[in-house]
């Protein structure tokens, strides 16, 4: 740690801190423009000058200067001011007086310094410079003559997204800032440039002139477009939500968000449900809740109990979940499943269905072996933080993939091949990889679910916790074996049992002809082709999907904006999203109306309300007694784990189009845009 003085104050930071960040933690505001503490230090807007006792210059730019023992600094004096003010004459000379229709009004940094060290007339008589605006897309709108060249986007491409898709051309006064390449930005991050950018340069494409900052109020909720549980804050402005952005929580996403959960949010708005539905007469009308919850109830009561099966879909919150299967399992029934996808899980610990080493455990791995996934779809911000690791000066981080890999990682992978067959390799020792993940101190493998859904996912599971065990990947202080999901539902699910018990059924036997009643929660991803017409289908979701369209019973409900729910990441982390808006029309909590129907089905529930239900919750898994992270263990002895044999398919990816996963985004137009863009091309070249 090193002592200095700023402002008279005694501060210690540690060796290798900047100026700036000695001074912030002495609670003093310096301004900037270029400086981002996630992003490399570039030094150019000169903003953030101090004075150092004992400098060669006068005057250093805080952010590139680094801390020395016993340094004097001095954050504010006229010279420092005359400085500062010197500095945003020139940075105004060509700025437009766009504020008043600017979507970044309100919120700029550059309005903000401008109060502190602006003029109030301008000295500068010669004419403005103008940028041509680029195109980045249907995401990002620009506004090229605003931007003050700061470089945080071109260096977000590079270091973050690592997509390297901005860059600078000309020098001096005609440098611009511009996309290599006349096309749409590939990052599925591109969004959080919106956030770095200090000025209305790059601002949102699809809510452009749409609202002013301060007419929004703030919610805080979870991102359930993937697993990573994002922290976000939703914007909204009467009943409507208007913007969606990143909260920080260095832990699980730093400060960034994926594209699909900032963007996929006029999917909340179209193709809802909004009221009860009964079939009749082969033909869907409308209904009461009475009526509905009445005609549910009875249906219920002539149906043997092991004919009823319920599915939940990817975007349940966990109270509804548990609701649900109190009600199913009260009424006989083991026939639950949240896996619309058949994935295999050992649940006999926690341990072997989660993210163990956690996200930010990333960091201190210092090698991986990934394993049926492709991080960069399934979970974007996830993928930046490997991405962070392996940028790390501190010691090199080999990766290997054993799988497809449908586009560039964003870092530099050893691609072993895409058949299971190389586990068997590396357990034999056959394989140069295995050397490198011995001789790691902390070995990481992260397991996908495009291993865990194929005919031999159990033998393969097996097979990779026999691989960690002998690679040293789990160990008293370091557990490197991870299951890496790309649903938001999934653990949650897990950790409450929603999965068959016993002679109970899975989602491909219930869909066979195993039930005669079907409860789908949310499930819009299950195919229904072979399910029976004599099938009575009850369908509670949010959006009218193909399971909508099947259903004899529709019960509206409301997503995640719509309600306060509880859902657990990938590493196991339970964390807690509250209501932004309320839902349209008629729909409502799944969770109540659940509670509703056992009422009327005269069914004992030890749950009266939301509060009571979470400690219910508590009672069935102790996990969701607390937010936060649970540290698991992995018994690396699986019984016979080495048995068995691979298929003879390669193993694939599971997403093949990143913008349309689940039944918000398929409903948002800027998500089908983004979708044509990225895959249509590519389609119509193999045609």
């Amino acid at each position: 740690m090193a002592k200095v003085i700023v402002d008279g104050i005694p501060v210690e930071v540690p060796n290798g801190s900047s100026v700036l960040q000695a001074c912030e933690a002495a609670g003093k505001e310096i301004p900037r423009f270029c400086y981002h503490d996630k992003l490399s230090v570039a030094g150019n807007c000169r903003m953030c000058m101090v004075e150092i006792t004992g400098a060669r210059k006068p005057l250093v730019s805080s952010c590139s200067h680094p801390v020395m023992e016993g340094m004097h600094v001095t954050t504010d004096s006229e010279t420092i001011r005359t400085a500062r003010r010197s500095t945003m004459e020139l940075l105004l000379i060509n700025h437009p007086l766009d504020c008043p229709i600017c979507d970044q009004g309100g919120e700029c940094d550059l309005q903000d310094q401008a109060v502190g060290y602006g003029r109030d007339c301008s000295r500068y008589t010669d004419e403005k410079r103008a940028v041509v605006d680029k195109y980045m897309g249907p995401l990002i709108r620009t506004v090229m003559t605003r931007c003050i060249q700061c470089t945080r986007c071109i260096r977000f491409t590079n270091e973050i997204a690592g997509t390297a898709e901005l860059g600078g051309i000309y020098r001096g006064t005609s440098l611009e800032i511009t996309p290599f390449i006349e096309q749409s930005l590939v990052s599925e991050l591109s969004g959080n440039l919106i956030d770095v950018c200090p000025v209305g340069a790059l601002t949102s494409k699809p809510t452009a002139f749409h609202y002013r900052s301060w007419e929004l109020k703030n919610t805080d909720s979870i991102d359930v477009v993937d697993a990573v549980g994002t922290n976000i804050m939703l914007q909204i402005r009467g009943n409507e939500v208007m913007r969606v952005l990143p909260r920080k929580n260095d832990d699980v996403n730093e400060e960034w968000l994926s594209d699909k959960g900032r963007f996929s949010l006029d999917g909340l708005k179209r193709r809802r449900l909004d009221r009860p539905w009964i079939k009749k007469n082969g033909k869907l009308v409308e209904a009461s809740w009475t009526e509905t919850i009445q005609y549910v109830a009875d249906k219920l009561k002539t149906v043997a109990a092991d004919r009823i099966g319920a599915i939940a879909g990817d975007l349940c919150d966990a109270e509804s979940m548990l609701a649900l299967k109190h009600l199913v399992n009260g009424l006989g029934s083991a026939n639950t499943d949240c896996r619309q996808d058949n994935a295999y899980y050992d649940i006999s610990e926690r341990g072997h269905y989660v993210f163990n080493s956690s996200i930010v455990g990333i960091e201190d791995a210092d090698a991986l072996l990934v394993i049926g996934s492709f991080p960069r779809q399934e979970a974007p911000v996830l993928n930046a933080r490997i991405r962070k690791r392996w940028l790390s000066l501190t010691e090199q981080f080999p990766i290997a993939y054993i799988g497809e890999l449908p586009d560039d990682p964003t870092y530099k992978v050893d691609h072993l091949g895409e058949s299971p067959e190389l586990i068997n390799e590396l357990l034999a020792g056959n394989h140069a990889f295995v050397d490198i993940l011995k001789n790691a101190k902390r070995p990481m493998i992260i397991l996908g679910h495009g291993a865990l859904t194929r005919p031999d996912s159990k033998v393969i599971f097996e097979k990779t916790i026999a691989l960690a065990n002998a690679i040293g990947a789990v160990s008293k202080d370091w557990n490197g074996f991870n299951i890496l999901h790309h649903v938001a539902s999934r653990v949650a699910g897990l950790d409450l049992g929603f999965i068959p018990q016993g002679q109970g059924k899975d989602v491909a036997a219930m869909i066979n002809g195993g039930v005669d009643v079907l409860w789908m929660l949310g499930a819009d991803e299950v195919g229904l082709s072979a399910l029976s017409s004599e099938c009575f289908v009850i369908y509670q979701g949010h959006h009218g999907e193909r399971a909508a369209s099947r259903a004899d019973v529709i019960l509206p409900g409301a997503t995640y904006t719509e309600k306060s729910g509880t859902y657990v990441n990938t590493e196991g982390r339970v964390q807690r999203s509250f209501r932004a808006i309320c839902p349209p029309g008629e729909a409502k909590e799944e969770w109540s109306v659940i509670y509703s129907i056992g009422q009327a089905l005269a069914f004992e529930q030890p749950y009266q309300n939301l509060e009571t239900l979470r400690q219910y919750m508590a009672e069935v898994n102790p996990v969701f007694a607390q937010c936060g992270l649970v540290k698991n263990s992995v018994n690396v002895s699986v019984g016979d784990g080495a048995q068995g044999n691979f298929e003879k398919q390669p193993l694939t990816a599971v997403i093949s189009d990143y913008f349309l996963t689940n039944s918000i985004s398929r409903a948002s137009l800027t998500m089908n845009e983004c979708s044509k863009l990225r895959y249509a091309p590519s389609a119509e070249a193999a045609e």
